[in-house]
């Protein structure tokens, strides 16, 4: 896991200040590779690739990057991990001889097995046989020309585009900052799609040319082309399509004869991928919140293992958050050597102004604090941890997966006036009565029901908007569900990207599309964004072994009833899972990475809100429609409604604005 960054100037740079330039660019990006540091120019054609290392594999000065290939025609800076990386060495080695050609190798690195590998293959014949995670910038020498590409489901972040007519890249927006004359505007159209989602979507940035390289693409340009970042589009191009698969498989595939087929191919192929995963020449360990994802992965990881896995929670001192006693249940039972760092609420809120520099855009999951949490805790004793994440997308975990077709179900006989209508007077009520029920029905059923008003407003927000089970799903994942009344736009933002959110998706089941959507736009936009820029804040590399994709195209072929049954998701990890864990460890409400935000807003963190959002401020700066913030933060305080996620959006806006001015 490590940090790129690179340029190829338009500017008539001196010559000696490129090394200057590029290694300030890399030292912005030294949390992400703390152990080594370089650069290679080239004053001829102003071009400066930068590189900081967290060393996993080969830790000797042969995994030292950028790397020069053997011919000296391509030079590498790579971000990531190549799982397969052996077996590419050895298939080389099988041409190289097959073809009387002689192979040395200078380390045992997956970089130089990249080198080798392009040169043998070439650049896009390379990729599509990596399993892994990476970001990838190469330089070809000799067709001058400049390659781009990001694995296929998104784990290691890739920004690229222009400041001024020089194009850029990096695994962060701050290191493309310290270019010279770094000036670009803050994009009003990824800001209307920040509000809406809680995340800035790929392929927008926050700033204006600035983009997102779209997972499973690569780009290819030559260093004398001039172009603009509208021409730079088409540019772009898919070396592996997960819609393209879907399609096909749906046209050959057919289900197996029983189900026990199904769970015996899934769990060989977590299996490898956990194998493959667990090859570090560094300490490693697995996260684990208590949940079906993060057992699983720690259970078959303990199964194949001598020695106890280091596993590690983080809990917290309001026990309504706290669901670490579960986590240490299930170590116990599987004799992990198990790691708990409990926070207060003060240490947790400590987090918070660290948080614009950390995502380095807006960016509002407040799981983003108790993951920036366990991850410090698990980066004192390891250099990798394996995470559960991917889980709830590609095998049904989240309640819209089912919630939302019954509920489409239910109303959707109605004219669009009556549902419009309903959801209004739903809506109504106010939080207090719906805390007020949730509090009843947990007396009653003994149970942990929580955030029933949240789900409840969801619901009642999409039979106001819906006029087919899209827009349904397009609610329920939005906060903001017209940004129009947050956000002034007055500037001609520029064009909108297509967006997979917009059209049917590939499977005739709406569940199904809502899985498969999320696993295109929520899964790497928020989930990895969330999980790498906290890991790499404290210099820890994660990996996740639910997005091993050979995993991924097993999961999108099994049938709705592997995913979804009895009224639960995740049917299939559970029944794996339930071989090595006692179910009635398992077998409780979900509950989520949470923290009593809302509450905070309230009361401790009340003064530091209120500064962000003075009315005058956001005048001033004329960025968000003070009317709709201010009522929004109002309602909220009063107690009427909870606007947790609204509020939280605003200020992780107006903070990184605050850094960022």
């Amino acid at each position: 896991m490590c940090g790129i960054t690179g340029f190829v100037s338009k500017f008539d740079l001196p010559k000696d200040n490129l090394s200057k330039i590029i290694n300030n660019m890399s030292l912005t990006l030294l949390h992400r590779g703390p152990d080594d540091s370089g650069f290679w120019v080239d004053e001829e054609n102003q071009i400066g690739l930068g590189h900081t290392r967290l060393s996993i594999l080969d830790l000797s000065s042969a995994g030292h990057q950028p790397m020069i290939s053997s011919s000296n025609r391509y030079v590498i800076t790579y971000n990531g991990e190549i799982y397969n990386h052996a077996n590419l060495r050895k298939e080389i080695g099988e041409s190289r001889k097959a073809r009387k050609l002689n192979l040395s190798w200078e380390g045992h690195s997956d970089t130089e097995t990249l080198l080798m590998c392009i040169e043998e293959w070439g650049f896009e014949q390379t990729i599509s046989k990596l399993v892994g995670m990476f970001s990838i910038c190469l330089f070809d020498k000799f067709s001058r020309t400049l390659y781009l590409a990001r694995d296929r489901m998104g784990e290691k972040p890739l920004y690229y585009g222009y400041v001024d007519s020089s194009f850029v890249f990096s695994s962060e927006l701050k290191s493309l900052k310290e270019f010279p004359n770094f000036n670009n505007d803050i994009s009003r159209n990824a800001l209307k799609k920040y509000f809406q989602l809680m995340y800035i979507p790929c392929p927008y940035s926050i700033y204006e040319n600035i983009f997102k390289l779209e997972p499973g693409h690569f780009i290819s340009i030559s260093i004398d082309d001039v172009l603009s970042a509208e021409t730079l589009k088409k540019k772009i191009k898919p070396y592996w399509d997960l819609k393209d698969y879907v399609i096909e498989n749906n046209k050959t595939s057919k289900d197996y004869s029983s189900d026990e087929k199904y769970l015996i191919e899934l769990e060989d192929h977590l299996e490898e991928a956990i194998k493959s995963q667990s090859i570090a020449d560094v300490s490693l360990g697995a996260f684990l919140s208590g949940g079906i994802d993060s057992s699983l992965i720690t259970s078959l990881m303990q199964k194949n293992s001598s020695d106890p896995v280091k596993t590690f929670t983080v809990g917290f001192e309001e026990a309504a958050f706290d669901e670490s006693s579960f986590a240490k249940d299930i170590a116990t039972h599987l004799g992990t050597d198990h790691s708990e760092l409990f926070v207060s609420s003060k240490e947790a809120r400590e987090v918070i102004p660290n948080l614009p520099h950390i995502y380095d855009e807006p960016f509002a999951d407040s799981s983003q604090i108790p993951t920036y949490l366990v991850c410090a805790a698990a980066s004192s004793k390891v250099k990798v941890a394996l995470s559960g994440d991917a889980g709830d997308e590609l095998f049904g975990g989240y309640n819209r997966y089912f919630w939302g077709p019954k509920l489409w179900n239910k109303v959707s006989w109605a004219p669009f006036q009556l549902r419009n209508f309903l959801g209004y007077s739903i809506d109504s009520i106010p939080s207090y009565g719906w805390n007020a029920l949730e509090k009843s029905l947990n007396t009653l059923s003994g149970r942990n029901i929580n955030k029933i008003g949240n789900k409840v407003s969801k619901l009642s927000k999409g039979m106001r908007v819906a006029r087919n089970i899209n827009d349904l799903y397009i609610s329920l994942i939005s906060e903001w569900n017209d940004p129009d009344d947050i956000v002034i736009d007055d500037f001609n933002s520029s064009n909108e990207f297509f967006s997979v959110l917009n059209t049917d998706g590939p499977y005739k089941n709406s569940s199904l599309n809502m899985m498969y959507k999320d696993s295109l736009t929520y899964l790497p936009d928020d989930i990895l964004c969330k999980v790498d820029r906290a890991a790499m804040a404290n210099s820890l590399e994660t990996r996740v072994p639910f997005l091993d994709h050979r995993v991924v195209e097993f999961a999108m072929k099994m049938p709705l009833n592997m995913k979804i049954r009895d009224g639960r998701g995740k049917w299939a990890l559970r029944q794996i899972l339930y071989k090595y864990v006692p179910q009635s460890m398992l077998d409780r409400p979900k509950t989520g990475f949470s923290i009593p935000v809302g509450e905070w807003l309230r009361g401790p963190l009340k003064d530091w809100a209120e500064d962000l959002m003075d009315e005058e401020k956001l005048i001033k700066q004329g960025f968000l429609n003070h009317t709709t913030v201010r009522q929004a933060w109002i309602l909220h305080l009063s107690g009427k409604n909870d606007y947790t996620s609204r509020i939280w959006s605003v200020l992780m806006f107006q903070s990184w604005l605050d850094l960022n001015s």
